[in-house]
């Protein structure tokens, strides 16, 4: 399943209306959209004015470029604000989004909830992407990941920390301490063997020291190359690019993921011997997620396998 990398989160204004803003910028200037762009009800809506920012949400998706990749968080399942949201925005832009976020959900049955709410306004092909929050629902995190509707599952850090009244201390929520603590550390792996075993897409938390660009950087490598983490949530617009040179592959392993390609083309898919090591359909899989991977964050793409992507991708 291909999503870009990034995924942005954005609940006021003209911070949303920025974030789209960049969205095509990037796109035209690295030849591929390497961030989705999440409008934010849960976190973005004043106490009390839920259903005025629904709208304000609503004229943004519906205004926005027909090409632009564009998201919502809605409210949770059990709040009073969730029907309304889905109402005003989905059952108006549902042709414009990419998919809808579910914030805490805690089993299955919230996502049958959430889905039959989309089906009820017409939106019933939408992907759903579930915030996994609590001890709970990292426990149900199997199940969740395996409805249909359900492209990817990210996780809350901080409603996680908070849900063990106080058994995690804060450090837990910092970057050493989200990397190093057992259970946040094992919360991490369970949903992204979750989303593995289901083909749907592990996101990883927000780094909330959001100023230190070598934080985040170390955070978005060490939950790709130790987590298995494909995407990263970010919280400002200085997040996205580190995110996405993180979790993009080397020039190393883009030009050996396409000498490998094309000596597999020539050998009609059969098995060969490439550098000493003998590769069939297994590694030419893997190797070819390599080259999508290089391709979804803009990477410079051999000219061998330039013609696989369609128009050539640019250097970031």
């Amino acid at each position: 399943m291909v999503l870009p990398v990034c995924d942005h989160y954005s609940g006021v204004e003209v911070r949303m209306r920025k974030s789209l803003q960049l969205q095509a910028e990037m796109t035209q200037e690295l030849g591929a959209c390497v961030f989705d762009v999440t409008l934010d009800c849960e976190d973005g809506a004043p106490v009390g004015g839920e259903l005025e920012h629904a709208h304000l949400v609503k004229e943004i998706v519906c205004s926005s470029l027909p090409q632009a990749r564009v998201a919502v968080r809605v409210h949770p399942v059990d709040h009073p604000s969730f029907l309304n949201d889905v109402n005003v925005i989905v059952g108006s832009a549902r042709g414009r989004l990419r998919h809808v976020m579910i914030p805490k959900v805690e089993s299955l049955a919230d996502v049958e909830m959430a889905a039959q709410a989309m089906n009820d306004v017409g939106a019933s092909n939408l992907p759903l992407h579930v915030l996994i929050e609590s001890p709970a629902a990292v426990h149900r995190a199997f199940d969740i990941a395996s409805h249909p509707r359900v492209q990817s599952l990210s996780f809350g850090l901080m409603d996680f920390v908070s849900a063990h009244g106080g058994a995690i201390p804060s450090s837990g929520m910092g970057l050493q301490g989200q990397f190093t603590h057992p259970l946040v550390l094992r919360a991490k792996l369970e949903i992204a063997s979750a989303c593995h075993a289901h083909g749907k897409v592990p996101s990883h938390c927000v780094v909330t020291e959001f100023s230190d660009l070598d934080a985040i950087k170390v955070a978005a490598v060490k939950a790709s190359r130790e987590l298995g983490y494909t995407r990263m949530w970010s919280i400002h617009p200085s997040q996205i690019r580190p995110v996405v040179e993180a979790l993009a592959p080397s020039a190393h392993e883009i030009e050996q993921a396409a000498a490998l390609i094309v000596a597999a083309q020539s050998a009609e898919w059969a098995p060969v011997s490439h550098g000493g090591q003998l590769h069939d359909r297994a590694s030419y899989r893997f190797f070819w997620q390599v080259l999508e991977r290089a391709y979804q964050t803009g990477r410079h793409l051999p000219e061998s396998v330039q013609s696989y992507f369609g128009e050539t991708t640019c250097a970031a």
